[in-house]
């Protein structure tokens, strides 16, 4: 670990910026800095662990507030100068309760791309929450109350509907059809609990061969 800590090239304050990113949706949620003691223990604890600027002390996050971040894997840059931190967060990054603390755009182009996997991994997550919420009235809590026999059931429907749509080379059906069965695929996995991202690595193991 010594090793390591040697690598990072911290600034003359003896610290490394680290930016912290969900391992899931990669959305950033936050920047922080480490001292090599801080680093340390997020290697050793395998949570993340920062230095307060404002406090110059070492804080280990979610301590208090019990939103915890998971390491799942940590990387420097090129330079050595930066931190990329991949976390599974447990609550919000944000002190001010918001999921991450780059929440206000100030400027946004108009051609905006679309990643495919991005949004799947987003929406597997907002139905992860609604499975463990239930709030009342949501239409994923009803799938997950009636059981697997109704989810599969909305399968067999959807999966119906599309073939519908691709037989009458509807397009614009086509793609909604396709939109709601790719949602109870979803849903059908969190059922099952089984996480799309063992699903994107059959996918990745078939491409290589």
């Amino acid at each position: 670990m010594s090793v390591i800590i040697e690598r990072i090239q911290f600034d003359e304050k003896g610290l490394v910026p680290a930016i912290v990113q969900d391992a899931s949706t990669k959305k950033v949620l936050t920047l922080a800095y480490m001292n090599a003691e801080s680093l340390k223990l997020s290697v050793e604890k395998g949570e993340t662990w920062f230095y307060s600027r404002s406090r110059q002390e070492l804080w280990h996050k979610g301590a208090t507030s019990g939103n915890t971040q998971r390491i799942v894997e940590m990387r420097y840059d090129c330079d050595q100068d930066a931190v990329l931190v991949e976390v599974e967060p447990k609550g919000p990054a944000c002190h001010k309760g918001n999921e991450s603390c780059f929440e206000e755009s100030f400027y946004k182009s108009e051609e905006v791309s679309t990643d495919g996997s991005s949004i799947l991994t987003q929406l597997e997550k907002v139905i992860s929450d609604r499975f463990d919420q239930r709030p009342e009235g949501a239409y994923t809590t009803y799938l997950f109350e009636e059981g697997v026999d109704k989810i599969l059931k909305k399968i067999g429907e959807e999966a119906a509907e599309v073939i519908i749509a691709a037989k009458n080379r509807d397009k614009e059906e086509l793609k909604w059809e396709s939109a709601d069965l790719l949602y109870h695929m979803l849903v059908l996995l969190k059922e099952q609990g089984l996480p799309l991202n063992e699903v994107f690595q059959t996918l990745e193991e078939r491409h290589n061969k």
